[in-house]
């Protein structure tokens, strides 16, 4: 079953609203998506560029750390009352408007 951004950001709230502590704090939560990009980009080097994995480091995917990044930015938009769907529409509007002859078009190329 596919999820909607809300329906992914309602889960997450229901998953964080069963503790006393609630959400961290806005700045702690920045550090936190800091950290998990930090993952992301480690992982990205090690399948991507030249750095390869050691043999001590534990085998973590590039979707499993894509999922942490998208879980703690839920968290912070959770606990700043931002509507996600929103802010995608909004951000698309603004590269479909905005952005919108920025980039070659593929069906520009085969001409």
């Amino acid at each position: 079953m596919d999820k909607s951004m809300r329906d992914m950001q309602k889960e997450v709230d229901n998953y964080i609203s069963q503790f006393k502590e609630g959400y961290f704090s806005p700045l702690a939560m920045m550090a936190r998506l800091t950290e998990e990009l930090g993952e992301l980009a480690r992982e990205i080097n090690h399948y991507y560029g030249e750095k390869p994995k050691k043999s001590t480091e534990e085998e973590k995917t590039i979707e499993e750390e894509l999922g942490d990044v998208l879980f703690v930015a839920i968290c912070l938009a959770n606990s700043l009352d931002i509507d996600l769907q929103t802010a995608h529409d909004q951000v698309m509007t603004k590269f479909q408007t905005r952005d919108k002859d920025r980039w070659t078009k593929i069906e520009e190329e085969q001409q």
